[in-house]
């Protein structure tokens, strides 16, 4: 469907804006009066990753009048191969204040707003106040629903978008016109059943062609032309190049948006509402967590544990822990792990960062191995607590 303008126009463009956006400005849908709207227009790109590296640079390009951007994290090495709006130079440096530099770079005529800050339930109604647009750029799912409902209390569109290895998806969501996140995913999926790009991996460039069509989407919501992604869920596969349209229908019994919404307000806990990880695991870390100093020390004293590495094969053979056999986190959800575990042995499990093996914690728990721990942090924290030389990613 076609919407009204977003944003009115402003009174008008310098010289210097009329020659900058030239090859917009003779693009008979957008002309003068849409670079206009795109110059009066404040749009919030929350998070400076994958998606909003390129979200970001393009709507600086774009000419769009105030570009905020929140976002708490440093910038680190292993981000480099797909956050291309960072720079080696900017290693460490805090994610917003990176990405300002380089939009102000792109384009010195946007008015950049960094918030370098997490969002959360306390800010986030301020921030989103301020904008008339949000591109929402988050990798996990308690953000995820947080920004939507913000969104939809407070009537505003926003283009969300989605990567994992090779495949993304991209749709808008404005209540006003059309379905919300909730009707499209109405529960978040059970703890661990859909792994992060940090666990699971993702093909840097695919970052560049979701984001584009999140940039591409908010251009024309802005600008009032085209048929937005309202109501649909554009589905990308990067490895068969092939983009199909599913309809996504508002839900009346959306507790949310729906004709009778019972939600009024943003929930208490996002993440208790996601669950970083399951009861079962929940109960089963209790008291059977170790530190990888406690690990380290088992090793130097020649303790007998059998230590288990639930990662997949492709990180193993990026970095492991010394003296760890791999039995991916499947097998252990299909039981056929738990015949390879001696029964003479402490189990001592560990993953990436301690999702993964609070899972299988939770089955070897219930198979019999009372006396079994998982290692908090994982290998993150045994590369950066015990051996630095070791690679990160």
């Amino acid at each position: 469907m076609s919407l009204p303008p977003l944003v009115e126009p402003a009174a008008e463009l310098t010289r210097d804006e009329v020659n900058r956006y030239s090859r917009h400005l003779i693009i008979p849908d957008v002309g003068m009066t849409g670079q206009k709207r795109l110059k009066n227009a404040k749009v919030l790109c929350v998070g400076a990753g994958g998606l909003g590296s390129p979200a970001l640079m393009y709507l600086a390009a774009a000419g769009v009048g105030t570009l905020g951007i929140i976002d708490f994290d440093v910038v680190d090495e292993s981000n480099l191969q797909r956050q291309v709006i960072h720079r080696q130079s900017s290693l460490g440096k805090p994610k917003a204040e990176s990405a300002a530099d380089t939009v102000r770079e792109i384009n010195p005529l946007v008015d950049v707003v960094v918030h370098n800050t997490a969002l959360d339930r306390d800010n986030i109604m301020d921030i989103f106040g301020q904008y008339d647009l949000i591109v929402d750029g988050t990798d996990n799912f308690a953000t995820r629903y947080m920004v939507n409902d913000a969104a939809v209390l407070l009537g505003k569109p926003y283009v969300w978008g989605s990567i994992y290895r090779f495949d993304g998806q991209a749709a808008v969501f404005w209540a006003e016109h059309g379905p919300c996140y909730r009707c499209l995913y109405p529960e978040p999926p059970p703890p661990g059943m859909v792994p992060s790009c940090a666990e699971g991996g993702v093909l840097g460039v695919l970052c560049a062609s979701i984001g584009s069509i999140q940039v591409n989407e908010a251009i024309k919501l802005v600008a009032g032309i085209g048929e937005p992604l309202v109501g649909r869920l554009m589905i990308y596969d990067a490895l068969e190049m092939s983009y199909r349209s599913v309809k996504v229908r508002k839900d009346p019994e959306c507790p949310l948006c729906g004709k009778n919404p019972t939600q009024t307000e943003l929930l208490e806990d996002y993440e208790a509402f996601c669950g970083a990880v399951s009861e079962e695991a929940t109960e089963a870390v209790k008291d059977s967590t170790i530190s990888v100093h406690d690990l380290k020390a088992m090793q130097d004293r020649g303790d007998d544990v059998f230590l288990v590495d639930v990662r997949e094969p492709n990180e193993y053979e990026i970095v492991s822990i010394p003296g760890a056999t791999l039995i991916p986190k499947g097998e252990f959800l299909n039981g056929s792990a738990l015949e390879r575990l001696p029964q003479d042995r402490k189990i001592v499990l560990h993953c990436k960062s301690g999702v993964r093996s609070a899972e299988a914690l939770a089955v070897v728990k219930s198979a019999g191995f009372s006396d079994a721990v998982h290692v908090g942090g994982g290998v993150v924290a045994w590369v950066n607590q015990i051996d630095p030389s070791l690679p990160s990613y």
